[in-house]
């Protein structure tokens, strides 16, 4: 039997992290630069599925990772969903070029090429709306209380508007638009953040209901100009989001000092993105300011850069 591969991509949120988790609308883009990678090979005369993962440092069987663990919980699932008792005897090789706890999907990323490989090693590839709600539950595992944005944007490789708990829409792009990610080497889970910023809402209630609609509202602005070829707008669209996620109290130093690094050399506009208090910012640059954005942003501190079109 060959060995069977599959990857899936990164993402990065354009707008609307942590207010997608109360109800409002959130624009991500996946990022192709980045990926995970599963490959499972037939191991035979083994004893079920044997997992290597290397870039976090596991070599363990299935039946000896904790139950809890995110790798073992998406096997085991995918089994469930192909109606498979008896684990195969395999070898299930995982790595990702994807940062960790970065806010670019890592771990929906890796769920994801895990679904895919497996079923497909078994013969009965799983559709992706299958795929879709696997990874979903398994971010249950790194988010406590996922919005679900990460593992539809990754399932499905294409922009896509979001709202909790109704069905993702693709985004149609209808002049392509370019980006430069940086990573400011800080790695804060994004359930931390998001426990954080629920415990000030909870205190502060109508404050911050003020801030989710505003970043709603930013969002709906934001899809209309990308569908309509209006991209130079988003750049103040995002100055705005980035002001009320600083209200919200995810940034830090560090996102703060390369989002004005980022707009001093020419960015459009520039933000952090996703869960915040590290991870990763975007910067909105026209396509010949792009290497002097990266450039700048270096200089600032970042400890990886990414040029990504959106198309």
């Amino acid at each position: 039997m060959p060995a069977i591969s599959a990857s899936a991509p990164g993402k990065i949120i354009l707008f609307g992290e942590h207010a997608v988790v109360y109800g409002q609308p959130a624009l991500a883009v996946p990022v192709h630069q980045v990926h995970a990678r599963a490959i499972v090979r037939a191991q035979p005369g083994g004893d079920g599925v044997k997992v290597l993962a290397p870039d976090i440092a596991l070599n363990s069987s299935l039946a000896n990772l904790p139950f809890d663990d995110a790798v073992g919980r998406t096997i085991h699932l995918t089994l469930e969903a192909l109606g498979i008792t008896t684990p195969p005897a395999c070898t299930m090789m995982i790595n990702s070029t994807i940062p960790l706890a970065a806010g670019m999907g890592s771990g929906a990323a890796v769920s994801v090429a895990i679904v895919r490989a497996l079923s497909g090693f078994m013969g009965h590839p799983l559709p992706d709306e299958t795929v879709n709600q696997i990874a979903f539950e398994v971010e249950k595992l790194h988010h406590g209380m996922p919005s679900g944005i990460d593992n539809t944007v990754v399932t499905y490789a294409k922009p896509v508007y979001f709202i909790k708990g109704q069905v993702p829409k693709i985004i149609q792009i209808r002049a392509p638009f370019t980006l430069v990610i940086a990573d400011t080497g800080i790695a804060t889970p994004t359930s931390q953040t998001v426990g954080d910023v629920r415990k000030s809402y909870e205190a502060e209630p109508d404050l911050f209901q003020s801030y989710f609609e505003t970043c709603g509202m930013i969002a709906n602005n934001a899809a209309r100009s990308i569908q309509q070829a209006r991209v130079s707008s988003l750049g103040p669209l995002m100055n705005d989001n980035h002001e009320l996620l600083v209200k919200m109290g995810v940034s830090c130093p560090e996102l703060e000092r390369l989002v004005n690094a980022a707009r001093q050399a020419g960015a459009l506009g520039a933000k952090l993105s996703g869960g915040g208090r590290g991870g990763n910012m975007i910067a909105l640059v026209d396509p010949g300011r792009a290497a002097a954005v990266e450039s700048a942003l270096q200089d600032a501190g970042a400890v990886r850069t990414i040029i990504s079109t959106v198309d």
